[in-house]
């Protein structure tokens, strides 16, 4: 059974509000898609910033995020809400580290993070499974960014 979360509580609380992905969790209709189209109008401030500030601010987007998801969890009182979508702006920053510019390779980065984080191949699914609280929310997309980041620099590698 799904928990329903209604945007009061979302909007009302700064850890609801940042693990929904500014609110974006809340579509009712693929949440996870929803979350990291949200992500993509960060992704396109922080690619602005010189690499090394990028992979800062992604660090910290991620550790944060750690005790973001799993406090969100913790209060909804259910595991990996499908609400909680912070992990998804996480794993699309990850797989754009480094991206080639325009925005073919933003979508490009979309389709191949959600294709990852929907498929779950290993070890993504054993830790989707396995990890507990908001290391295990947030490890999993980290993993998916992980291989979508590989195949989009191969990409942009075979057709530069």
């Amino acid at each position: 059974m799904r928990t329903i979360v209604t945007a009061k509580t979302v909007f009302s609380s700064p850890v609801h509000f940042l693990a929904f992905g500014f609110g974006s969790g809340l579509s009712p209709f693929a949440p996870g898609t929803a979350g990291t189209l949200a992500a993509i109008p960060l992704y396109l401030l922080l690619v602005q910033l010189p690499l090394w500030a990028y992979l800062a601010v992604l660090l910290v987007v991620s550790l944060v995020g750690i005790w973001i998801c799993g406090e969100s969890s913790r209060r909804l009182g259910v595991h990996d809400h499908s609400g909680i979508v912070w992990d998804e702006f996480a794993g699309y920053l990850l797989t754009m580290i480094a991206a080639p510019a325009g925005w073919l390779w933003v979508v490009i980065g979309f389709c191949l993070f959600r294709l990852f984080d929907i498929w779950k191949p290993w070890p993504v699914k054993v830790v989707d499974r396995d990890v507990p609280g908001g290391l295990g929310i947030m490890l999993d997309d980290i993993l998916a960014g992980i291989y979508a980041w590989l195949c989009l620099q191969l990409l942009a590698y075979w057709l530069a």
